[in-house]
């Protein structure tokens, strides 16, 4: 290592770790230890803290300093205190297969077994074996990476490890320094970055790590020291260029693949787990990128992380940065081992490995060519137990040399600066050191609150979109039906604006469809190892949706309340606001629970948009409650669209003075509504004879009443019906939580 390194990164200024001055220039000074262990980011938090403290003033000049890291040398043991190892482990899945009519009766010996089979469904029932008694271990401050082709059981290898198969399926042991882990514990100390990069794209690199800090890090750390943790971090990671660059996505130009990478490495280390899993970390980079992230992984081993990952084919470069290889092919391994021992166990078994070849592709190819003969895998396996029981044997010794426990390496790892928690270093269980979460509920809302309210600020297109929507339906509702009047057909016209405006109100909801589903996999990502918990997330997006329903609710009634010329005055119209915004409130919360159970966008418009039609049918408009068969009336009452429905209606017509039918008025809806008047009032004084009635062309025979009695609205109040449509709103919303609790257990079963 040279004497002296240059870096763009912060650097070092008199007793001060600073991070944050970019004009010096930082010495490292060389090793004396054999094996580079990288200070932890609590220890170089620790130096920054120190150094603060040591500062004469904010003028006092700075000299160059040297900044002596030789301490991480001693802070680890060199018999490595954490060693997650893994014996036999086995899984298989069961696929149902169908089978062909032909395929049945290729076999005259066996055809009436065949027969037999097609009879019973056709379907046959196989069992795939994804691990087949797979055993290795790996070792803190070492990268172990997983290997094979396509199907070889990579990814399955590392969900086994991370925890991410339920123990009912999974056959085998995992165990941490021979302690058999638990699935609580596991979620506390160890991390795992998806393959896919699963981010908020209007977040900026610094915003996004600030976010999963205030997730992952204790209250009891303050703001500059979280701020401090991040920014220590983004040097960890090379990511200080892009700092402030967002993330973007395909219609927002953001970081590279890499750095894109880097930062979903990021989001899951900023606590310093002791396990990392990360799923093929380098697929889809350039062999720069590739090569940046590995080198970040191994700094992030070397500071005192297990780190695990799957890799598909490393490049040479990569490959010297690898400690621990397991070459999978079919679920079985085929050789375990250091990168250094690859040419041995070849040239063993009797397949070296010409010079100036990659050496892990060569293994690969042969591998893919041994298995075209499954004869050739086989022995391959064989001469690998062969080769690993020689190998256990010479390092017998060190085996059996001492480990530390597993609650006194967790401990002194939390003393060192890993696995912030907040809590204290004497405690005496592993449970109360590890807390399941790290924050409150109320703290975990704020935080989730503030970084959804920051990435849809900076897209307000959507929120305009959904105003524009009520905007336009509002002016066209207050036009179609400008200033109703009191007669026969003014209370119809009431009767279909009304029906309109607030099946409106739940289609404009379904925009909301794609807000969780947007965000279901960074949400179970970041759930299934305890960053907050599942009713913080519907609690906070509850709250937050509610300001904007209120405003479009507003904008929808100030717009169609008096143009339409509805009843009831000032009362009348805050009724109006109350219900239309309880209708926005029910129907965004029966959607967000539709985007929890469906998982695909076009999938759950079409289910919304179908249900939301059977509400409507059902509420009571096209045909009244007393008119609906017996066998469909539980669907009245279960349709959204009935309460707010019949709300309105009620705080249009439930007056018994004021009137809509009078007179001669009872002959408009019929055919004599085209006689002269003089005739119809002929009509009314036969009627009146007949009925012995007084009935005159002024008198009224229709009340609001009456038309509420018409529509079969007399069974629940109007108060009544707008609790209810809350009320509605608060259910969906716990279903939604149901469902998240059930639909993102992020395990293989």
């Amino acid at each position: 290592m040279s004497s002296a390194v240059t870096t763009s990164a912060p650097k070092i200024a008199d007793d001060e770790l600073c991070f944050f001055n970019q004009t010096q220039t930082m010495e490292l000074k060389p090793l004396s230890c054999k094996r580079h262990i990288s200070p932890t980011l609590g220890e170089l938090l620790k130096r920054v803290e120190d150094a603060q403290s040591d500062t004469s003033g904010p003028n006092t000049p700075r000299p160059h300093r040297v900044l002596d890291v030789s301490y991480a040398c001693s802070s680890v043991s060199s018999s490595y205190p954490f060693v997650l190892s893994f014996k036999n482990l086995t899984y298989s899945v069961k696929v149902r297969q169908k089978m062909s009519f032909s395929s049945c009766f290729s076999r005259n010996d066996k055809s009436l077994r065949n027969l037999e089979a097609v009879e019973s469904n056709k379907i046959s029932v196989n069992t795939k074996v994804l691990l087949n008694d797979i055993s290795g271990e790996a070792r803190e401050g070492e990268i172990m990476a997983v290997l094979g082709a396509s199907g070889s059981g990579k990814s399955t290898l590392i969900d086994a490890l991370a925890d991410r198969i339920s123990k009912e399926s999974l056959k085998g042991s995992v165990t941490l320094n021979g302690e058999v882990l638990e699935s609580s514990l596991t979620k506390v100390i160890s991390a795992y970055v998806m393959q896919d990069d699963l981010l908020f794209p209007m977040l900026s690199v610094e915003e996004t790590l600030m976010f999963s800090a205030e997730f992952r890090l204790p209250r009891s750390l303050s703001k500059s020291k979280k701020r401090a943790r991040v920014q220590a971090l983004i040097d960890q990671l090379g990511l200080r260029n892009a700092a402030k660059t967002v993330i973007g996505d395909e219609g927002h130009r953001g970081v590279s693949g890499g750095e894109r990478r880097r930062v979903s490495i990021g989001i899951d280390i900023i606590h310093d787990p002791i396990l990392l899993f990360l799923d093929e970390p380098t697929s889809g980079l350039d062999s720069t990128s590739a090569f940046m992230v590995v080198k970040v992984l191994q700094r992030i081993a070397q500071s005192g992380s297990i780190v695990i990952m799957s890799i598909h084919q490393p490049s040479y470069r990569i490959l010297s940065l690898l400690d621990r290889l397991i070459f999978l092919s079919h679920g079985q391994t085929v050789f375990g081992g250091s990168p250094t021992s690859l040419p041995h166990f070849f040239a063993e078994f009797g397949h070296p490995i010409p010079e100036n070849e990659n050496r892990t592709e060569f293994a690969l190819d042969l591998i893919r060519e041994l298995e075209e003969d499954p004869e050739g895998i086989k022995n391959l396996v064989e001469f690998n137990k062969s080769w690993q029981s020689k190998k256990n044997q010479r390092n017998s010794d060190f085996h059996n040399g001492p480990k530390l426990s597993l609650k006194d390496a967790i401990s002194a790892s939390i003393s060192r600066g890993k696995l912030v928690s907040g809590a204290p270093n004497n405690t005496t269980g592993l449970t109360s050191s590890v807390p399941t979460f790290a924050n409150p509920c109320w703290i975990e809302m704020m935080v989730v609150a503030k970084r959804s309210i920051t990435n849809s600020s900076r897209m307000p297109e959507l929120f305009g979109i959904r105003l524009g929507a009520v905007l336009l339906t509002g002016i066209i509702l207050a036009t179609m039906f400008w200033r109703l009047d009191n007669s026969p057909r003014g209370a119809q016209e009431r009767l279909g604006f009304f029906a309109f405006a607030m099946s409106t109100t739940f289609y404009t909801c379904a925009e909301a469809i794609p807000v969780f589903l947007q965000e279901r996999y960074i949400f179970m990502r970041e759930t299934a190892y305890n960053a907050y918990r599942r009713s913080s997330y519907v609690l906070a997006h509850s709250i937050i949706s509610i300001p904007s329903l209120i405003f479009l609710s507003f904008t929808f009634a100030a717009i169609t309340f008096w143009a339409v010329g509805l009843a009831g005055g000032l009362s009348g119209f805050f009724f109006f606001l109350f219900t239309i915004f309880a209708s926005f409130w029910a129907g965004s919360s029966f959607v967000t629970f539709l985007s929890g159970v469906v998982a695909h966008v076009m999938l759950g418009y079409t289910v919304v948009v179908a249900i939301l039609a059977y509400f409507l049918l059902f509420s009571g408009f096209f045909i009244t409650r007393d008119r609906i068969p017996v066998y469909w009336l539980w669907f009245h009452y279960l349709s959204l669209v009935k309460y707010p429905y019949e709300g309105v209606l009620q705080n249009e017509f439930d007056d018994p003075v004021k009137c809509f039918v009078r007179g001669v008025q009872m002959f408009d809806n019929t055919p004599l509504r085209l006689v002269p008047d003089s005739v119809k009032v002929n009509l009314l004084k036969s009627i009146s004879d007949t009925l012995g009635m007084n009935i005159t062309s002024t008198t009224c025979v229709t009340t609001g009443s009456d038309i509420l009695k018409q529509q079969g609205i007399t069974d629940i109040t109007k108060w009544n019906c707008l609790w209810i449509t809350l009320a509605w709103g608060f259910f969906f919303r716990i279903l939604f939580y149901f469902s998240l609790l059930l639909g993102s257990k992020n395990k293989r079963s």
